[in-house]
């Protein structure tokens, strides 16, 4: 890890009064779009606003989404390098890293599975118990993440 902390981008992460702080204010920028764009439509498949079309609502939100993570991955791997070493090592990152991969598991089998019979709940209906433990999980695995991403500060 010390190659990459060593790297000239982990010094200048270190060494540079501004750009650490600029880097992790993009990070929590995408963090909070990825959260807010999520978050609008897991609330829909708890059942909230079922006047909106499900279909409808993900179309705008799902971009959002996406576009999140071009600035949540670039930021994040960037505030890695800074303090690879002791990230490494810090039990809490690792979490961090195994709730990401089980929120991104979890949209995936949502999308891949439960989302193609949205037509059948798309607009007044309780969307099907699948959907409202995918959407409960996701919150909860990213309300998760966004916790160890904090604690990453302390431990």
């Amino acid at each position: 890890m010390g190659a990459i902390e060593m790297s000239a981008l982990g010094v200048a992460m270190r060494q540079s009064y501004w750009l650490y702080p600029a880097v992790e204010v993009v990070h929590l920028a995408g963090i909070a779009l990825l959260f807010g764009s999520i978050a609008v439509l897991d609330l829909r498949l708890l059942g909230l606003g079922r006047a909106i079309p499900v279909r409808r609502l993900a179309w705008h939100v799902l971009p959002l989404s996406a576009a999140s993570f071009a600035l949540i991955i670039p930021s994040g791997l960037m505030l890695f390098v800074a303090h690879a070493g002791d990230l490494i090592g810090n039990p809490v990152f690792a979490l961090k890293v195994c709730l990401i991969l089980a929120a991104v598991t979890n949209a995936a089998v949502f999308h891949a599975a439960v989302f193609r019979g949205a037509a059948g709940w798309d607009v007044d209906a309780m969307p099907p118990a699948a959907a409202r433990a995918c959407a409960a999980l996701s919150l909860l695995l990213w309300v998760s993440v966004i916790a160890c991403g904090r604690l990453l500060a302390y431990t």
